[in-house]
């Protein structure tokens, strides 16, 4: 039997193929993001069908379709679907790196008040989250907030034109801001500041929950059955985390890419109260802690290429030495930082720099100073009660043996590196392979479980990197008011 994992990205849809022995096959697909304004970011709706249609085709070429037994979904989160009463797309999906609702947030976090949101959806708002989204569209295009009968996740969007329902889950809801994280349901105090109502939304489901089947036209059009099962999957985030089995309480998952998260599995409901970390409901039927970091690979990116000029990462890797004390440290700040400051301000820096300071102490900074910032969130994590002992890590961070040391030590973790990092295409396919049959899912979790490496921390360097560890947390405060 096949199983069809959906994830839809920022810049294209990848597709993967999953059956009982495995991935069998994966196809892609890109489509324009659009920038009209400064900080606009938003995409046509209708380019995320066009892509997932194509790719669908290569997918199942030489496939016997008849074997398609479900499709499920990852997806980017908080971007902004409108639909009118025919169902056609009022206006183009805002998304979630488009930061035109500073003034909205603003609102929400002094004027409705964090404590407010706190208690009716476990977040406080953030200018990617959704809430702010519908407030700009209210304040900003009220003839277009006239018209909207449904408000949907872009990932829901896709489902809806597969099987015709109105659906979305608990984990990508939770990144909306008016969905109650905590009772798992729309939160109805967080819908009247917006001036919504709970018939405009989709209804809920857990995400590995059948919401429909293929309708007529696209059973049709793909040469499936009617019977294939449309899955309400997940944000992208919580479908990586069930790709990388990041399912049982206290397990952790580092992403080390462009920019960095810490996802966090956890059993039980535990908001942060005081810092920027996302309480979500995780796709496995529990939660998750989740801290957003704005730089982390970008970081060494910046310093290798704008500052040394150079691509060879493994040649400036090679001068650095982590059994020798590092004088030097550096914030990594250079977008501003969201987890867990929540200060969009802030920029980067060096501090303990001499005329001894040497290029490979700068670079070795540059990537200790990125594993503290993951350090401060896991620690954060930890303050709430939720227990981290080990931790899988992906992205263009992971593929560095040095910074995996680092991070090991740095964080006092063994750290797992897995065989294959498919991430939410993956996720996704469980969950569609989940919403057939249990069994078949923990046996497929079985097969595509394999670590590739484990790098275990050393007592000595964990010393030496908490007292370094110490210094760096002093670096913040000491800045945070120079603007």
């Amino acid at each position: 039997m096949y199983y069809i994992g959906v994830d839809l990205g920022t810049s294209s849809v990848k597709l993967l193929l999953l059956s009982e022995n495995g991935i069998e096959k994966t196809a892609s697909r890109s489509y324009p993001v659009e920038f009209p304004r400064e900080g606009w970011s938003q995409q046509n709706p209708a380019d995320w069908m066009n892509g997932v249609c194509d790719a669908m085709d290569e997918l199942l070429a030489d496939v016997d379709k008849a074997q398609v037994q479900a499709i499920s979904f990852g997806g980017q989160m908080h971007g902004l679907v409108l639909l009118d009463a025919q169902n056609e797309i009022i206006r183009p999906a805002i998304l979630w790196n488009d930061t035109r609702t500073a003034p909205q947030t603003d609102y929400l976090n002094n004027v409705v008040g964090k404590d407010f949101l706190l208690k009716n959806c476990g977040n406080i708002a953030f200018a990617g989250f959704t809430a702010p989204k519908v407030l700009w569209v209210k304040e900003n295009e009220p003839e277009n907030f006239a018209r909207i009968h449904k408000m949907l996740l872009p990932k829901d969007y896709v489902a809806f034109c597969l099987c015709g329902n109105y659906a979305t889950d608990v984990s990508d809801a939770s990144g909306t801001l008016y969905f109650d994280v905590e009772h798992r349901c729309w939160s109805k105090p967080m819908l009247a500041v917006l001036g919504v109502t709970e018939q405009q939304l989709p209804t809920v489901y857990e995400s590995h929950e059948v919401v429909g089947t293929l309708t007529p036209a696209m059973a049709e059009r793909f040469g499936l059955s009617q019977a294939v099962k449309i899955v309400a999957g997940a944000g992208d985030n919580a479908a990586a985390a069930i790709g990388n089995h990041i399912v049982n309480d206290g397990d952790c998952n580092l992403s080390v890419g462009t920019s960095g998260t810490v996802f966090v599995s956890s059993d039980k409901y535990a908001a942060d109260t005081k810092n920027a970390i996302h309480m979500f409901c995780h796709a496995n039927g529990k939660y998750h802690s989740m801290a957003c970091m704005l730089s982390a690979a970008s970081c060494n990116g910046w310093w290798a290429e704008k500052i040394l000029g150079t691509d060879d990462f493994k040649g400036e890797e090679s001068a650095m030495d982590i059994t020798a004390e590092n004088p030097v440290l550096f914030l990594p700040y250079l977008m501003g930082e969201r987890s867990p400051l929540n200060d969009p301000d802030v920029r980067g820096m060096f501090y303990g720099m001499s005329l001894a300071t040497t290029r490979a102490q700068m670079g070795q900074a540059v990537l200790e100073g990125v594993a503290f910032a993951f350090r401060h969130n896991i620690e954060i994590i930890r303050s709430s009660g939720i227990t981290v002992n080990k931790a899988k890590i992906c992205g263009g961070g992971a593929k560095s043996p040095l910074w995996l040391k680092m991070f090991a030590n740095i964080l006092g973790l063994p750290i797992s590196v897995p065989q294959k990092e498919e991430g939410a295409a993956l996720g996704a396919a469980l969950l569609a392979a989940k919403g057939c049959d249990v069994a078949v899912y923990e046996a497929i979790c079985q097969k595509t479980d394999g670590i590739k490496t484990v790098v275990e921390p050393d007592p000595a360097l964990v010393e030496k990197y908490n007292k370094s560890y110490e210094k760096w947390m002093k670096l913040y405060p000491a800045i945070q008011g120079i603007r």
